[in-house]
């Protein structure tokens, strides 16, 4: 968790801001992400903003329409606020996440081939899944995957969308990746499955080399062939989520890298230190009244 900014907001709807999600050293996402506590003081949320520099009507739109879908894998919407003088927000429920780029600077560098192997297969079934539902997701990047104890959730869901209309060109706009946006809906074209499925493909290279747009001898081998299939600039080249899952690993959380799984425990004693409210100091006993002294008995002589 890092410390709020000083043109953080304190506070998003009810929920009081704790610290921010993202290092400014990372990439940055498409929407800004906080760690906050509810107003009843004991429950913790992720609470999401738009950035500044983009509209937040279209990113209202988004939030809401993901409160509304159930596709395991993508980060839950469970409340929508604001509107008006007040910016839109939405809250997840809290665990600790940490963003791809977060992840690999706390390993060092790129993931172990066997963590990238079952994110790839985590991350495909969840495409899957939401594009069976006729559902793309257009927001997947290096820094809209969370990696979580349980297993990845995709945040930023419509950033592509709400960025800009349809018919209008994304490329270089904020809060996209030009890494993991496809050529079509950089030209403006719809957000589709297809898109989805080339920036599956630059957020496995990021995962095992750093870096969005890799040469292909750069990638590991059980990489070299589906990155390169999902990066076709042609849509209809590209592979089918579906198809990426002819031999998927099994289902379950990804093998957390060790110098994860601690940055995962830092952030969680982190929020957790930051929740416990201060102690009252003990207010100074009142002094006693004195109280008088029994009489001492004269000491007998007649004895």
């Amino acid at each position: 968790m890092r410390a709020l900014r000083h043109d953080d907001p304190a506070h998003i709807g009810p929920h009081v801001a704790l610290g921010r999600l993202d290092d400014e050293a990372e990439h940055t996402a498409a929407e800004r992400r906080f760690i906050v506590r509810g107003a009843d003081g004991d429950r913790t949320f992720l609470a999401r903003l738009p950035r500044p520099d983009t509209d937040p009507t279209r990113w209202a739109i988004e939030a809401e329409g993901a409160r509304r879908l159930s596709v395991p894998g993508f980060l839950p919407v469970g409340e929508v606020g604001g509107g008006g003088a007040e910016l839109p927000w939405c809250t997840a429920p809290y665990v600790p996440a940490l963003p791809l780029p977060a992840a690999l600077r706390a390993h060092g560098g790129p993931l172990p081939g066997p963590v990238v192997r079952a994110l790839a297969a985590a991350l495909a079934r969840t495409l899957a899944t939401a594009h069976a539902q006729g559902v793309a997701h257009a927001g997947l990047s290096p820094a809209a995957v969370l990696l979580t104890a349980d297993g990845p959730r995709l945040s930023c869901f419509g950033a592509v969308r709400a960025a800009a209309p349809d018919g209008e060109h994304r490329s270089g706009l904020p809060g996209l990746d030009s890494g993991a946006l496809a050529p079509e809906q950089a030209a403006g074209g719809r957000p589709r499955p297809p898109g989805d499925v080339y920036a599956l493909g630059a957020v496995l290279a990021y995962a095992a080399t750093g870096h969005t747009v890799p040469e292909r001898d750069e990638l590991p081998d059980f990489l070299r062939d589906p990155v390169t299939a999902c990066l076709s600039r042609d849509p209809a080249r590209r592979p089918q989520a579906h198809q990426l899952l002819t031999h998927p690993d099994p289902a379950g959380p990804v093998p957390l890298p060790a110098p994860v799984v601690v940055a995962l425990t830092r952030q969680a004693s982190e929020v957790l230190a930051a929740e416990l409210p201060a102690l009252p100091a003990f207010p100074a006993f009142p002094e006693l009244p004195a109280f008088p002294q029994p009489p001492v008995p004269a000491h007998r002589t007649d004895r």
